[in-house]
């Protein structure tokens, strides 16, 4: 079953630059993991200059996740991004609630 991986990242005064690069890089290297789907990478507007990132990518398992959390090449890059982080960067792994859309009720059940 499919998951999706969330990232939140909170970047230190004036270091977007320098992280911004670093998280591309990733992204790259991550496209071409086994298990990787899609992903994005979103920057925090509101409230304005909270300087932090939001990661969500998606994975074929949570397996396929962990062995590129665990891979050397990402480790490297990520080590790089922790030292522009205001706090240690927060991983959570959710997977879908349901597996279908519920039909909706015909009008006479809805009575």
């Amino acid at each position: 079953m499919a998951v999706e991986v969330l990232i939140q990242r909170k970047i230190m005064e004036g270091k977007a630059d320098q992280v911004s690069p670093l998280i591309v890089k990733l992204r790259s290297l991550a496209t071409i993991q086994p298990g990787y789907i899609s992903g994005e990478t979103l920057n925090c507007i509101d409230p304005p200059g909270k300087n932090e990132y939001l990661v969500i990518s998606t994975w074929q398992s949570v397996e396929d996740w962990k062995n590129w959390f665990h891979s050397t090449d990402r480790n490297a890059i990520d080590k790089q991004i922790e030292q522009l982080t205001r706090e240690k960067s927060v991983y959570t792994i959710y997977e879908p609630l349901v597996g279908g859309i519920i039909p909706e009720l015909p009008n006479e059940e809805a009575k």
